[in-house]
């Protein structure tokens, strides 16, 4: 089995991939449930936002009697929301179907996996664990050396 990320050989029983941190759960989420709702709530947005835009302004004409300035403000307001609403609705469905449709990777066939990802030698009970950074600290000394 490979990574679905970055090819890399998986041992059986990993939850996430050693190389690139990628999750190697199932996703038991089904995506083909969100995008009828995400088109019922962009159709829903949209006819009550017009709905209150112009149910408001006639409410706020007639019953409140206010002047034609605040009601226009009232009405580009209302509308500004409602768009602002339906541009993020359909960015996050665009994201989702995007998403779904985009192929995961795999490896190419005779992949040969890098020197470090191979296993590690087999070492004795007793010794002790090499350190990450052996071998990797460089000291200024060379620097001071030059003229």
């Amino acid at each position: 089995m490979y990574c679905a990320a970055c090819g890399t050989p998986l041992t059986p029983g990993l939850s996430y991939c050693n190389r690139c941190g990628a999750s190697l759960k199932e996703r038991s989420v089904s995506k083909s449930n969100a995008i009828p709702a995400f088109l019922t709530a962009i159709t829903l947005i949209a006819i009550a936002g017009l709905g209150i835009m112009l149910g408001g302004a006639l409410a706020m004409k007639r019953d409140a009697d206010m002047a034609q300035e605040i009601v226009g403000f009232f009405m580009l307001f209302t509308f500004i929301i409602v768009v602002l609403t339906e541009i993020l609705l359909v960015r996050q469905l665009s994201r989702l179907t995007g998403s779904a449709e985009r192929p995961e990777p795999t490896p190419a066939p005779g992949f040969v996996p890098a020197p470090e990802a191979r296993a590690l030698p087999a070492r004795a009970p007793g010794e002790p664990i090499p350190s990450v950074t052996e071998n990797t600290t460089r000291t200024l000394e060379y620097s001071r050396n030059q003229s």
